[in-house]
């Protein structure tokens, strides 16, 4: 049985990239593990808890540096919005499925969908903070490619949990250090390396999405779990390769 920490237990020993992953949000829904199986290749198997798989809206910035030396503000700093799973992969390590990516820098999405074979898409996006940063509206409208998709998620920061408080399902939905992708060499499995997340209680005022549905999930069902975090400093390692047939 797997036990699910803040911290990676396997950090990389090389970094071929640095981020920062700042004023984010995680909105999680639960979802039959067969339905979320059916949208993964062969070799990736999803990840549950509680007998339930656990599908992430994620809006926050993203900036993104070389392994040495400062970012480039016009290239570096852009919006995301993800939506993710978490999965196993055929050696059974687990990590983060991206079911789709948004990014406003188009640059940044086009290497990233050629250099990572990720499924980002160019979208115009922003990010407005009232009450003294307490209150986050994050707003996504997808450009290229298609399907037509959008999101609304406007929220309001609470306190912050303490470490202690921080349940194993907590850090299940957060503390993920890793990525599986799907490429044309096979399985690639990208470590990330980061502190544990300061992560803040949020409640949900507004929400319109279809993110989740043009990447082929049903509508989700029910209130979804919120986690806020101000964000953290990442390392992203070399890659490792399980070189087998992609069938889908």
């Amino acid at each position: 049985m797997t036990t699910y920490l803040p911290t990676s237990t396997n950090p990389p020993s090389t970094t071929v990239m640095r981020q920062e992953w700042r004023r984010l949000t995680f909105l999680h829904w639960s979802y039959d593990p067969a339905v979320v199986q059916a949208l993964l290749p062969e070799g990736v198997t999803v990840d549950t808890y509680d007998g339930r798989a656990w599908v992430a809206l994620v809006p926050f910035e993203m900036v993104a540096k070389a392994p040495v030396g400062p970012p480039v503000p016009w290239a570096s700093n852009f919006w995301e919005t993800n939506v993710r799973t978490y999965v196993r992969g055929p050696d059974g390590r687990t990590g983060v499925w991206f079911l789709s990516l948004e990014a406003s820098r188009f640059g940044a999405m086009a290497a990233a969908r050629i250099a990572y074979s990720l499924p980002y898409y160019w979208a115009r996006m922003r990010l407005v903070e009232t009450s003294a940063g307490r209150e986050l509206l994050y707003v996504t409208h997808r450009r290229w490619p298609g399907p037509p998709a959008e999101s609304v998620v406007q929220v309001r920061v609470g306190a912050a949990f303490e470490p202690d408080e921080l349940t194993e399902f907590d850090h299940f939905l957060t503390a993920r250090f890793a990525l599986w992708a799907k490429t044309r060499r096979g399985l690639r499995w990208t470590p990330a390396d980061h502190a544990p997340w300061p992560l803040y209680r949020a409640q949900l005022l507004r929400l319109d999405d279809s993110l989740m549905t043009a990447a082929g999930l049903p509508e989700p069902e029910g209130d979804p779990i919120l986690h806020h975090s101000p964000g953290v400093a990442v390392r992203i390692g070399r890659d490792s390769w399980h070189e087998l047939a992609v069938s889908n």
